[in-house]
């Protein structure tokens, strides 16, 4: 029986030895496949924290050029605006040359109409727009009060006489119209 007993012992530390030795592989494969696995994440925080750092400094081009832009806008804005008004400056200065000479002071007058209108033209093609007052119900968004005044035409609230044209540019008062309104 003590040889039974000993072959049994032996098969049951054989198996023992064996389970302990699997048990040692499978942690080893397991230590394995996670170090894959944490390389791989770490592969992966790797490329994007690359991937932030190319939109960072995408995104920071991005606001420089555009504050760029912003700023040359600004500096040219005027840029058409002053390229048109260049005739109404060379027709001025053909009316100033043509008084100098003494000339006809009809046709000088006349002169200086048409460079106003054309100046007219020009700031309306931009959008200028001159306020129509007179006979109006007084607006403190439109026009500015400078005097009351006693009216038998109008009745109170009206504006009876403009002292200084207000203008619109586009949809927004650029300035107020000076008036007197009825009281």
């Amino acid at each position: 029986m003590n040889e039974q007993h000993t072959e049994e012992e032996h098969k049951q530390e054989t198996d023992q030895a064996t389970n302990e030795e699997q048990e040692t592989v499978n942690e080893v494969e397991a230590e394995g496949a996670e170090d894959g696995r944490i390389a791989e994440l770490t592969r992966l925080a790797d490329e994007n924290q690359q991937r932030y750092l190319r939109a960072q400094a995408d995104f920071d081009n991005f606001r420089r050029r555009t504050a760029k832009e912003r700023e040359e806008l600004a500096q040219y804005a005027s840029m058409k605006l002053i390229g048109q008004l260049l005739p109404v400056i060379d027709n001025f200065g053909r009316a100033i040359e043509a008084a100098k000479t003494g000339g006809d002071v009809e046709s000088f007058s006349k002169g200086v109409d048409m460079i106003f209108r054309q100046v007219e033209g020009v700031l309306e093609a931009e959008g200028l727009k001159t306020m129509e007052t007179v006979g109006q119900p007084f607006n403190p968004e439109f026009h500015q009060a400078i005097m009351q005044v006693e009216s038998d035409e109008f009745e109170e609230g009206i504006v009876v006489e403009e002292v200084q044209k207000g203008y619109m540019l586009k949809d927004k008062v650029l300035r107020p119209a000076m008036v007197k309104v009825s009281g």
